[in-house]
């Protein structure tokens, strides 16, 4: 079969992950590069040898090709989006979809328009321990979810923000912990619960005087099932502890996982220094697994570069989706719901009151 040919829109940090993928998957035939910067574009496409352009437009037109990657800032997304869905090209985005449910719904619209898959990036899911957890979730090993737990204490210094100078303002940015660095693990509290009834939140500013956006929040949410959950989330510890999610059940068992040890990794400039292992797992007749868990993740962390290993399996999934015709891992709905959350708990900070699902 042939491999379909590719692009990618954003030349920054998380574009190398997204080039070496598109560079190496046999799904894949990388052929164009596209940046607002020209210089840029034209140094990335060097690199990887496809051909630059500055125009998603151009691009489109020129080297037709039949998906693309985005990787450009969290508020540009929306634009080259509905440009290629408009043209009837697949779209894969970086995490979030966008800033704004308004962008979220514009960029839905144009994908159903012209019946292309939209995809967003949340590679998390396709952590082992992670799978594992929604395995035994999907088996009725914890009987129905009751209560989600996300926590993350990591780390964001000065040099962070100033490596790019979109980071950490509202309009570039559109929101700080929240927006960038929880992305991941909200949509996995909601892929583990279940759908979101509401909403309650706060957020603040803490130690990062330098920029304008959230560095920590917290919130609690009520799901339609009835179950509960919770949300802290900081970039306000150095040099970062973790960040974990831990699901209880009904029947009393738990389940749970550490995503990340210290700091969560930033694309292009550090990368996963410790593996993701299950660290809470408390299923009748399987408490002696949790060792055996985590020695076989050790192990294939050592066999992995698990910085960009997990990225490039969603994206060969998005593409395998379109030969497939079906829809893929996580859908432009799915990356909707994040932005759903973050939304709520910014409105619910400002309203002083729960924000009910769906939020428009």
């Amino acid at each position: 079969m042939q491999p379909i040919r590719t692009a990618l829109i954003g030349c920054g940090k998380v574009g190398a992950i997204h080039a070496q993928a598109l560079a190496t998957l046999p799904e894949s035939t990388c052929v164009a590069v596209c940046d607002a910067d020209p210089a840029r574009a034209q140094s990335f496409a060097a690199r990887y040898g496809v051909e630059p352009f500055d125009s998603v437009e151009k691009m489109l037109s020129s080297a037709a090709p039949a998906a693309v990657t985005i990787c450009t800032p969290h508020p540009l997304h929306e634009e080259p989006c509905v440009i290629a869905a408009n043209a009837g090209v697949h779209v894969l985005v970086e995490k979030p979809l966008a800033s704004s449910l308004a962008a979220c719904d514009r960029m839905i619209a144009a994908a159903d328009k012209s019946r292309v898959n939209l995809g967003v990036i949340s590679q998390r899911r396709l952590l082992d321990p992670v799978q594992r957890m929604r395995a035994a979730i999907d088996a009725g090993k914890i009987g129905a979810p009751i209560l989600g737990v996300f926590q993350m204490f990591s780390w964001r210094d000065e040099a962070y923000y100033r490596s790019d100078p979109w980071r950490g303002k509202w309009a570039t940015e559109g929101g700080g912990v929240l927006v960038n660095q929880s992305a991941h693990h909200l949509d996995l509290l909601q892929w583990f619960m279940g759908p979101i009834d509401e909403i309650s939140g706060y957020w603040a500013n803490l130690n990062h005087p330098y920029i304008e956006v959230d560095d920590t929040a917290l919130a609690i949410i009520r799901f339609k099932s009835g179950a509960l959950g919770s949300i802290v989330t900081s970039i306000s510890q150095k040099p970062g502890i973790y960040a974990k999610i831990h699901i209880h059940g009904a029947n009393g068992a738990s389940v749970g996982v550490e995503t990340d040890s210290g700091a969560t990794f930033v694309a292009g400039m550090t990368s996963v220094a410790a593996p993701p292992l299950n660290d809470l797992w408390t299923i009748p007749g399987e408490g002696q697994r949790l060792a055996d868990f985590q020695t076989a993740d050790r192990q294939r962390f050592s066999q992995i570069d698990a910085t960009t290993h997990y990225h490039a399996l969603q994206i060969q999934d998005f593409l395998r989706s379109i030969r497939e015709n079906r829809p893929p891992l996580v859908t432009g709905r799915d990356g909707r719901i994040v932005v759903e959350m973050f939304t709520a708990i910014y409105r619910s900070n400002e309203q002083r009151q729960p924000i009910k699902f769906p939020v428009r």
